[in-house]
C-alpha cells in the first residue's frame, strides 16, 4: 500500500483525499490544514488524520475542538508520496520541505512548470513521470485539452489547434473572485497560459489559446478548432472519443444545454459534490469541415484533475503502467459516463 499525505484540504485537496481513500492500493495517512475551518472539521468527521500545516497555528485547532495528529512535517515523514493541494505559489514554497525528507511530491497546475521534474497528464505523458521525484498535474483546462488533443494527434495528426476558453470567475467558495458583472479578456494578449501549458506535456502540438473570464462559478467552456492532418468525418471523431473513458459525449436527447444542467445531471447521477471528472463534449457540436474539427466542451474546474492526481501517485512510485493505473483509478472512483445504461 502506498501511503499518501495530502497537504491542503480545500477545493482540490478534499477531493484528492477522498479519491486516494477509495483506491485499493493506497492509504491516506493524513491531510494538512492551515486553520480549523469547516473543511478541517469535515476531515475529522471523515476519519482523516488532521495535521497543522502551520506549526504556529496548531493551538487554534484545539481551541476549536479539533484533535490534531501532528504537524505537517510529521505528515511528510509518514507519507510515501505527498500531494500538495495548497494555493498557487505555496506549493513552490513547500517543495524544499519534501526534498529535505526525500518524499516524492505532486503539485497542482497553479504552480509554475519548473516546480517539478515533469508536468503530467495521465492520457498524454504518463510514462514521462514514472520514477520521477516530483510531478505537476497540469491545470483543469490543460487537462481537458490534453485529453482530446492526445488521441486526435495519435490518430489523425494535429496541424494546428485554436481554442477560446470561457472561464468561470471563481469556485463556489472563492467569494473574493470576480468579475461580478463583466466579461474580461484574460489576458488581453495572445496566448493565454493554457497553450504553453499544453506544450509542457505535448511539446509538438501547435496551439493558440485565448481566454475570457465571466461571472459564473459552475464550469469552464471551450470553443475548440483543430486543423487535422487527415480528414475524418464527424462520426469517426465521435467513435474515437467514445473509446476515451474520461470523455463524455453529451447526446442531443439529454437536453443538456449548458453548465447548469450538466451540474444537475451530475447531482442526479449521485456524483459526490456534483463532480464531473470527465470532459463534457456536446456530441452535436462535433463538426468536421475539410480538415477542420470544431467542438464545444465543458470542464468542471473543481474535479477533472482529481483522477490525474491519483494516477500521478502511481507514476512516481512506479506501481503500475498507464493503462493499469487509469483503469484502477476509474473503477475505484466511478469515472466514466455511459449515458442511458
Amino acid at each position: 500500500m502506498t501511503k499518501v499525505g495530502v497537504n491542503g484540504y480545500g477545493t482540490i485537496g478534499k477531493r484528492v483525499a477522498d479519491a486516494v481513500e477509495a483506491q485499493p492500493d493506497m492509504e491516506l495517512v493524513g491531510v494538512a490544514k492551515t486553520r480549523p475551518n469547516f473543511e478541517a472539521e469535515a476531515a475529522v468527521r471523515n476519519g482523516y488524520p488532521l495535521y497543522a500545516a502551520v506549526a504556529e497555528r496548531a493551538d487554534r485547532f484545539a481551541e476549536a475542538g479539533l484533535e490534531l495528529a501532528g504537524e505537517v512535517e510529521e505528515l511528510v515523514v509518514a507519507a510515501d508520496v505527498v500531494v500538495d493541494c495548497t494555493p498557487s505559489g505555496i506549493g513552490a514554497e513547500n517543495a524544499a520541505r519534501y526534498e529535505a525528507h526525500d518524499t516524492p511530491a505532486i503539485f497542482q497546475g497553479g504552480e509554475d512548470a519548473d516546480v517539478a521534474d515533469v508536468s503530467f497528464n495521465a492520457r498524454a505523458n504518463y510514462a514521462d513521470a514514472v520514477g520521477a521525484d516530483s510531478a505537476r498535474v497540469v491545470s483543469c483546462n490543460t487537462t481537458g485539452l490534453a485529453r482530446i488533443l492526445a488521441p486526435l494527434d495519435e490518430t489523425y495528426g494535429v496541424e494546428k489547434a485554436r481554442v477560446t476558453l470561457v472561464r468561470r470567475g471563481g469556485d463556489l467558495g472563492q467569494t473574493d473572485r470576480g468579475p461580478i458583472d463583466d466579461i474580461l479578456p484574460d489576458p488581453v494578449t495572445l496566448p493565454s497560459h493554457h497553450g504553453p501549458d499544453v506544450n509542457t506535456i505535448l511539446p509538438d502540438i501547435d496551439i493558440d489559446t485565448l481566454g475570457l473570464k465571466v461571472p459564473a462559478t459552475l464550469m469552464h467552456t471551450h470553443s475548440v478548432n483543430v486543423t487535422l492532418e487527415s480528414s475524418p468525418d464527424a462520426d469517426d471523431v465521435r467513435d474515437l472519443f467514445a473509446d476515451e473513458t474520461r470523455l463524455f459525449q453529451i447526446p442531443a436527447t439529454a437536453d443538456i444545454d449548458g453548465a447548469g444542467k450538466l451540474k444537475e445531471f451530475a447531482n442526479d447521477a449521485g456524483r459526490p459534490r456534483g463532480d464531473l471528472w470527465e470532459n463534457c463534449i456536446w456530441s452535436e457540436s462535433i463538426t468536421v469541415e475539410d480538415r477542420d474539427l470544431y467542438l464545444f466542451q465543458a470542464i468542471h474546474q473543481e474535479s477533472d484533475v482529481v483522477p490525474e492526481n491519483v494516477d500521478a501517485i502511481r507514476a512516481l512510485t512506479g506501481d503500475a503502467d498507464a493503462a493499469e493505473s487509469r483503469a484502477t483509478t476509474e473503477d475505484a472512483m466511478g469515472v466514466g459516463i455511459d449515458y442511458g445504461r
